[in-house]
């Protein structure tokens, strides 16, 4: 038998490349849905192993708490919950680290004020989500009443796109906002969406990107990328924006 660590690297590699299938919106349809099948099948047997045998992680915890409460989760909620910090939890902050240290990489200036000064991995994190805003496509709403957008005006019963991305670089919100810039007041970006449409998950992840910046790039101060900035490919075709690889080395 596997050492538990194996086992785990094997889980997570397992989940990655079906969720990656689940995030394309070029994909085939029946593949999505069969691999959806497969992901929630692996959480039902994730979910039931914590449920035999509790340790010290979320699914454990969750499953403990529920029943101190007197209200235990059921499997579906469980499974539910599971599915959804991986997938919605994991693409997103992963994504975001990654191309975060491509885009620090690319603007050496902001890196080494960040590296000066790990206290300000709180305010880089939000020019970061910003300045990059992983969810690439935008959302798709209908129109319940008469809207005015721009010069023109949508009726009621129309569609519109909301792109976060282009919001986030909107010149009458933020100045030059094509550059990267870790001082500025980035507070009012709509990476997370807006009002009560917002990330039920943006705290989790500011902390995971706070952590990510204060310590990756003193940790590592020579990290640079191990090939050409033009030989890096990116996630196109994918809910989430990212890197297919980010190769980096240092000394």
């Amino acid at each position: 038998m596997p050492p538990p660590r194996s086992r785990a690297i094997a889980g997570r590699d397992e989940f990655q490349q079906r969720s990656a299938v689940v995030v394309t919106v070029d994909g085939d349809r029946d593949e999505a849905m069969r691999v959806s099948d497969e992901l929630n099948q692996y959480m039902v047997s994730l979910v039931l192993a914590k449920q035999a045998n509790r340790e010290d992680d979320l699914l454990s915890r969750l499953i403990t708490r529920g029943e101190e409460q007197g209200r235990p989760l059921t499997l579906p909620e469980l499974v539910s919950v599971g599915i959804t910090l991986l997938i919605a939890g994991h693409e997103t902050t992963a994504n975001m680290i990654a191309l975060s240290t491509l885009a620090l990489l690319r603007n050496p200036d902001q890196l080494a004020a960040l590296r000066a000064d790990p206290t300000r991995a709180s305010a880089a994190a939000e020019e970061l989500l910003r300045y990059l805003s992983v969810i690439q496509f935008g959302l798709f709403r209908q129109v319940t009443e008469e809207l005015p957008v721009g010069a023109g005006t949508i009726g009621a019963g129309g569609f519109l796109i909301a792109a976060l991305s282009s919001a986030n670089r909107d010149q009458s919100v933020f100045s030059d906002p094509d550059r990267l810039d870790l001082a500025r007041d980035s507070t009012a970006h709509v990476a997370f969406g807006f009002d009560p449409h917002q990330c039920l998950g943006q705290q989790l992840a500011r902390i995971e990107l706070q952590e990510v910046f204060a310590r990756l790039y003193t940790r590592i101060p020579t990290l640079r990328l191990a090939v050409p900035f033009e030989e890096i490919q990116y996630k196109d075709n994918t809910l989430v924006y990212g890197v297919t690889a980010l190769p980096v080395t240092w000394e």
